[in-house]
């Protein structure tokens, strides 16, 4: 109980427990790091409920004796498949849970270090090769918001000249430059601040 934060919607990972010839091992996670989970609002008023009538040391969804649950591959009619069958979801395995938070961290614009924290890897790297296709996916999505940020931006407003030649984002007139032709066949112009020497 005392590894949820409800205040700021956070898992702390500080153990794990691991099912050895018949025996739950508690122990520190497989990187031997702890790290923060975080879980979405809706989830809140559930975990609030389960931490009911909880002392710190006790866990949050613990067996039925207070014990940490049993790896649900180790047995038929597991707790994990129960749960799967009262969410009407398909079998699947923890593992695919995971693959799963971290396919929809992605999508919601989460980024490589936030989704490597997120899932304890040791570097960045490992989520890359991992879940690269998903990135790949956000480009798209990417381009999209580049797009936002330049049409929004000073720049483009100042551009944005009406037919008088004033700037819509300030009171100062702007002159036009002078154009003059080109023996090179385009026009030239000795506005020193345009770049482009042919317009």
């Amino acid at each position: 109980m005392k590894d949820v934060d409800l205040d700021r919607n956070r898992l702390w990972v500080r153990q794990n427990a691991v099912y050895v010839k018949g025996f739950v091992i508690v122990g520190t996670p497989k990187t031997h790091q702890q790290r923060m989970v975080p879980f979405p609002s809706f989830l809140s008023d559930e975990i609030t409920s389960a931490l009911l009538e909880r002392r710190d040391d006790d866990l949050v969804f613990p067996g039925r004796f207070g014990q940490p649950q049993i790896t649900p591959t180790k047995q038929d009619g597991s707790w994990f498949e129960r749960a799967l069958r009262l969410a009407e979801l398909s079998p699947m395995t923890i593992h695919d849970l995971r693959h799963t938070a971290a396919s929809l961290a992605v999508s919601a614009g989460a980024n490589v270090k936030a989704v490597q924290k997120m899932l304890g890897h040791k570097s960045a790297a490992m989520t890359l090769d991992v879940y690269a296709d998903l990135f790949d996916d956000d480009l798209s999505a990417v381009a999209e918001r580049l797009d936002d940020v330049v049409r929004s931006s000073i720049v483009g407003k100042t551009w944005a000249l009406d037919h008088s030649g004033r700037s819509h984002v300030g009171s100062k007139r702007l002159k036009s430059p002078e154009i003059r032709a080109s023996s090179e066949g385009g026009t030239r112009t000795r506005d020193t601040t345009i770049m482009s020497r042919v317009l």
